[in-house]
């Protein structure tokens, strides 16, 4: 379990999630915990190959909404969101990074790189142990980064 509140709170939703989700005929791609201004969002992320659609989010939103109270992970007021990846899905996960090999990516680092700056783009070449190795499309120059150091890391032009 995560050692934050916000990383417990995660931990026990995607727990309570995952196999509701998949009895649905879907994947829970992610959960995130965020405050946002004044308002708290626990948001669940899913999928399944040919989309997801507004009906998806509304049976899943509705599967896990007396579960959730039932479990009661959060102290605080907040709004669940159920919705897609999206296009441009964002890989957080380790599993993400294994199934989307060789696809291409976007990378926004948090600190800029002397000679190259903050965003890259290029294939995924690898991913091992956090460390992920990005190849530009010549297929020339590759470079292997931390995932802690990227402000997030993207699909480009991911065709669903």
């Amino acid at each position: 379990m995560a050692k934050s509140k916000g990383g417990v709170t995660v931990s026990k939703v995607w727990e309570l999630c995952e196999p509701i989700v998949t009895s649905l005929g879907l994947s829970l791609w992610d959960v995130r915990y965020v405050k946002e201004g004044a308002q708290w969002y626990l948001r669940i992320f899913i999928d399944k190959p040919d989309g997801v659609s507004i009906d998806d989010c509304e049976k899943v939103s509705r599967a896990v909404n007396d579960p959730l109270d039932a479990l009661d992970p959060i102290e605080n007021a907040y709004c669940l969101e159920v919705c897609s990846p999206g296009v441009e899905r964002e890989l957080v996960r380790d599993e993400h990074f294994e199934q989307f090999l060789g696809a291409d990516i976007m990378v926004r680092l948090r600190r800029p790189i002397e000679g190259i700056g903050r965003d890259l783009d290029g294939k995924l070449k690898a991913y091992e142990d956090g460390m992920v190795t990005i190849v530009d499309h010549a297929g020339e120059n590759e470079l292997t980064i931390s995932k802690k150091d990227a402000a997030w890391i993207k699909l480009d032009d991911f065709d669903i």
